[in-house]
């Protein structure tokens, strides 16, 4: 199971509760603190209680069960110098005998609050920020990678993990709460990070979590089916993510033109935009040209104005990663880097690791097999057409789906394993506290209404769905589990279960007299 951990700063220098204050920020009447003193030095700032410390301002936020001042006690009893928090938390707050400092939408604050505490405000590395539905975690691998292999010091953000320098740590949320993310822009130039690349979700735009920065450089990968339990419906969802496109959010944009939605957040841009396609569905300022798609990776040629252009290959199986890829190219290039040095840092190819993306657990012999973390309709899709592209034999797809999230997209799901593979094996994935035979149900009914485009048997668990996955294939033969990705834990109901989905297709390939991967 993962273990989070925050990567902080080691030095803080801080600020004075009372710089903290201003419009819409303000001192809570009467809450002078017990010594008297209103204006302690604040070091750290945090909304979980649980990481609370000497020197930090504790934001007690309205949550769903609770409100954070509830535990603004445990706060201070650990250490916190003062409570920021909204109306509804003054009273509470103040019992702690701590300064309150309140807002009427303290969330949306914490992002300026928490970048003068750490010293974000006034440096940090350059920053590109990617957001879109699918793509945005192989775009910021590819850019970190690649900065890299240009010998530029850098660090990510990302749904896998968080990097600075040499430290890698799990990630909570693919976009981390503003105070979070700042003290990690505080340690990456505490470590001699000069280039960081973050993921953004819609949901980390419209709750602050990257209020307080501007990025260098943003990009949009492409716009699909998933979050429709946070938003009313695509439209809403899409201007979600445009709001990376404006001047308060970034100087310049980088834009894949390969779905629909592209050309509206290229067209409705506040900043300059640089655009991109791999499919020549809509005329872009640069084309990516696949020349060539196998179990090792992709490789393409980036064609742009002026017959300027650039080879290169990434260990990714897809059009899809090769579209990723090159938008990250091409940000690099939006940030001042010159074509020529990124032609000769990436002409041997780009040495990345995805984490959970197309990744093979099968040995030497018998039929490739692979986990992926693919979770919505248009990811399945372009993970199991990448897979076409190096199957000789049948494609198999093992599909599951999460638990208490948006449940529109199972159905679409389903059908896109059915209309993408030879055979549909629905299992388990993460049920949480749903029904895991209602889940499969909807993933079953969306395969079946595809029209009878292929077999479907359901499994319901996980390391008997992936044996049956593999019962009848052979050596041509290739098949993909989506969902896992690399995880090593299952949630059920309300508890993370240790769980290998390597481990189990593994034994599965042993088991079937095939050689399966140990690594």
């Amino acid at each position: 199971m993962p273990v989070f951990t925050r990567l902080t700063p080691s030095h803080v220098r801080g600020v004075a509760l009372s710089a903290l204050t201003g419009p819409g920020v303000r001192l809570a009447a009467g809450t002078s603190g017990t010594d008297g003193r209103a204006d302690p030095h604040v070091s750290s700032v945090t909304l979980a209680h649980a990481e609370v410390g000497p020197g930090a301002l504790f934001a007690a936020l309205p949550g769903r069960s609770r409100h954070g001042a509830a535990f603004a006690g445990v706060a201070a009893a650990a250490g916190a110098v003062a409570v920021l928090t909204d109306l509804a938390g003054v009273e509470p707050a103040s019992a702690t005998g701590l300064p309150v400092v309140v807002a009427d939408d303290p969330r949306a604050r914490l992002g300026r609050i928490a970048a003068a505490v750490y010293g974000t405000d006034r440096v940090r590395p350059r920053l590109f920020g990617v957001t879109g539905t699918n793509g945005k975690t192989t775009t910021v691998h590819v850019l970190d990678a690649v900065l890299r292999q240009l010998g530029v010091p850098s660090g990510h953000s990302s749904t896998a993990d968080r990097r600075s320098g040499d430290h890698v740590v799990a990630s909570r949320l693919t976009s981390p709460e503003a105070p979070e993310l700042h003290a990690l822009l505080a340690r990456m130039t505490e470590d001699g990070v000069q280039a960081a690349a973050l993921e953004v979700s819609a949901q980390a735009l419209v709750r602050h979590r990257v209020d307080g920065l501007r990025f260098d450089v943003a990009g949009f990968t492409n716009l699909s089916h998933d979050h429709l339990d946070d938003f009313p419906d695509m439209q809403h969802y899409l201007d979600a993510k445009r709001r990376l496109f404006t001047p308060e959010r970034s100087r310049r944009g980088v834009v894949l033109l390969d779905s629909p939605a592209g050309l509206e957040v290229a067209g409705r841009s506040g900043v300059p935009v640089t655009t991109v396609t791999s499919t020549g569905a809509a005329e872009a300022d640069w084309t990516v040209e696949i020349e060539s798609i196998r179990a090792s990776g992709t490789s393409f040629r980036l064609v742009g104005p002026g017959g300027r252009q650039l080879r290169t290959s990434v260990p990714l199986i897809g059009r899809h990663m090769a579209a990723d890829a090159a938008t990250a190219l091409l940000m690099l290039l939006e940030a001042g880097h010159d074509l020529d040095e990124l032609r000769a840092a990436v002409e041997p190819g780009v040495d990345v690791e995805v984490p959970g993306r197309t990744l093979r657990v099968s040995g030497d012999d018998g039929p490739q097999v692979f986990t992926d973390f693919s979770h919505t309709p248009d990811s399945v899709e372009k993970t199991l057409e990448g897979l076409r592209a190096i199957t000789t034999g049948r494609l198999v797809v093992v599909v599951g789906a999460d638990g208490d999230r948006d449940p529109s997209k199972r159905g679409p799901m389903g059908r896109a394993a059915a209309l993408g593979a030879d055979l549909v094996v629905v299992t388990d994935h993460h049920p949480r506290t749903e029904d895991p035979a209602g889940i499969r149900r909807a993933l079953r009914r969306g395969a079946e209404d595809a029209g009878g485009a292929a077999p479907v048997v359901e499994v319901a668990d996980p390391a008997e769905a992936v044996r049956r996955a593999l019962v009848g294939t052979g050596a041509d033969d290739t098949v993909l589990w989506v969902g896992p990705g690399d995880t090593d834990y299952r949630v059920v109901g309300e508890h993370e279960v240790p769980y290998s989905p390597r481990r189990d297709a593994a034994a599965a390939l042993r088991e079937a007299g095939w050689s399966g991967r140990t690594d």
